[in-house]
């Protein structure tokens, strides 16, 4: 599955607990569905990889702090039952407890009121969670303080050294976030900034004209710093009011479904029956499909090698939740079949097709040309 996220960077692995459920008697009273929007794609300087969604940590909690479900996104239920009551609900795509390089995070947090009776439907929006810091360190800089040590810092005092030759994004919560330098037994606050989710500031760090590394400098520039530096902002670095497209690779094609970084989802492929030669993305959650209301197995062996159902996780189950998939004779065929490959169950598939109105009872996708499997 591709979201739509807050911004692009590389993202570390993330880490998951086992699933706990809540035994109540009346945890039948409603019940929570879950599922991410899928948004329109906005413009990107570039693009990343970030750990499949299939794996991003899901935590329902109720007012009480009784645990409704932890575990793998994908590894949920379609449908929670659950109490009438308030409940946190969160994604995350990472564990991250204090300042790290590389280490954005995605996700969503929302409160949710499960009426008596009744259900709550929950759209996520995955956004990054946190916000970051890089900086770009001058050769001038490097003259005038050979011995100097620069280091980004947090409000809460956690801090990280960067190095010069560093080319990494700091990532921090929201809040205030500092450059500090300590050179020569002396240390000072070279700039402090209020962050957003989301925001990524890049600045550049030089040493002025006047410098000589010992304190003194030209001034009167509004970032001047009384070392005979100044820190300026690099605007088309600045990415606090731009959007990142989730993917692998390059961006080439912006358009909605026309390259493989930029599928629609499954339920982005549903709204947009008609179109052709379109990217979709999903998981591989059954084959054998017939046209009855119910007619797809989710379980092998599979007898069929013309057809397979993809949903937007891997846990589904409701035919009515996936897409029907035409496996035409020839390499499509024998590469995603699940007479032949049983292993392909759960893996994540982009395909290129035709989106349909029906195939085997429900929307599907047809004269498929390409494919990617994961």
């Amino acid at each position: 599955m591709i979201f739509l996220l807050g911004l692009m960077a590389a993202a570390a692995p993330a880490l998951f607990c086992s699933c706990e459920w809540i035994d109540s008697p009346d945890s039948g009273d409603g019940e929570i569905r879950l599922h991410f929007i899928d948004n329109d794609v906005i413009a990107t300087r570039a693009s990343a990889e970030i750990p499949d969604t299939n794996d991003f940590m899901l935590t329902i909690r109720n007012a009480e702090g009784g645990t409704l479900y932890e575990g793998a996104y994908g590894a949920s239920p379609e449908s929670l039952a659950a109490s009438a009551g308030t409940y946190t609900v969160k994604v995350v795509s990472r564990r991250f407890t204090a300042p790290e390089f590389s280490a954005p995070v995605y996700g969503d947090e929302q409160l949710v009121v499960v009426p008596a009776g009744g259900k709550a439907d929950v759209e996520l929006t995955c956004r990054q969670m946190n916000c970051g810091i890089k900086l770009s360190v001058g050769p001038s800089f490097l003259t005038s303080y050979p011995k100097g040590v620069l280091f980004v810092q947090s409000d809460n005092s956690h801090k990280l050294m960067y190095a010069y030759t560093e080319k990494r994004i700091a990532y921090f919560d929201p809040g205030t976030v500092s450059v500090v330098l300590s050179d020569a037994g002396t240390t000072r606050t070279l700039l402090s900034r209020s962050l957003m989710s989301q925001e990524i500031l890049s600045l550049a760090v030089i040493a002025g004209s006047g410098s000589d590394g010992s304190g003194s400098g030209s001034e009167g520039s509004p970032d001047d710093t009384g070392w005979g530096l100044s820190i300026s902002v690099d605007t088309t670095r600045n990415w606090s009011s731009s959007s990142y497209i989730i993917g692998s690779g390059e961006v080439i094609d912006n358009a909605k479904g026309r390259s493989s970084d930029n599928a629609y989802t499954v339920a982005g492929a549903k709204e947009n029956i008609g179109e052709t030669g379109v990217w979709v993305s999903g998981y591989i959650v059954g084959g054998d499909m017939t046209s009855s209301a119910s007619g797809m197995k989710t379980e092998g062996p599979f007898s069929s090698a013309t057809n397979i159902a993809i949903a937007g996780r891997s846990s589904v189950t409701d035919k009515q939740s996936c897409l029907s998939v035409q496996l035409p004779s020839g390499a499509v065929r024998e590469a995603l079949n699940l007479v032949a490959h049983p292993e392909n169950m759960g893996k994540r598939l982009l395909i290129k097709g035709d989106i349909v109105s029906a195939y085997y009872g429900i929307p599907g996708i047809k004269n498929p040309t390409e494919f990617i499997l994961k």
